[in-house]
């Protein structure tokens, strides 16, 4: 599933859309792979890491929507839905997020988020 989905981008070649970029970022912040989060954050907006909540287990992505954010625009959004547990606790639950993406040199990157 790795190699099928991002991993590829996780090993460095540039995610070719806003969506396959927050893809590779979700998958990122499951392998706690903070390298590739700095790296595709824009660096306006960056903040200092750690980039995730330790004890939170990532356990599902749904893609609700995109707009923009192809091969040739320079701006895209996706809101989406991220499924977590707990593993202290065992509690579990979801957030949901639109994302806004802009080019910097070329790739994507990452700039925000405001949860729905």
């Amino acid at each position: 599933m790795l190699a099928h989905c991002c991993g590829r981008y996780l090993d460095g070649e540039e995610a070719p859309t806003a969506e396959a970029l927050m893809r590779s970022r979700y998958t990122a912040y499951a392998l706690r792979d903070g390298d590739y989060l700095f790296r595709t954050w824009h660096p306006r907006t960056r903040p200092t890491p750690p980039y995730w909540v330790e004890g939170t287990q990532w356990t599902g992505l749904q893609i609700l929507g995109a707009e923009a954010g192809g091969p040739s625009d320079e701006e895209g959004s996706v809101t989406f839905e991220a499924s977590w547990r707990d593993v202290t606790t065992g509690e579990s639950g979801s957030m949901r997020e639109h994302s806004r993406f802009s080019r910097r040199a070329g790739r994507w990157m990452y700039e925000y988020g405001t949860n729905d």
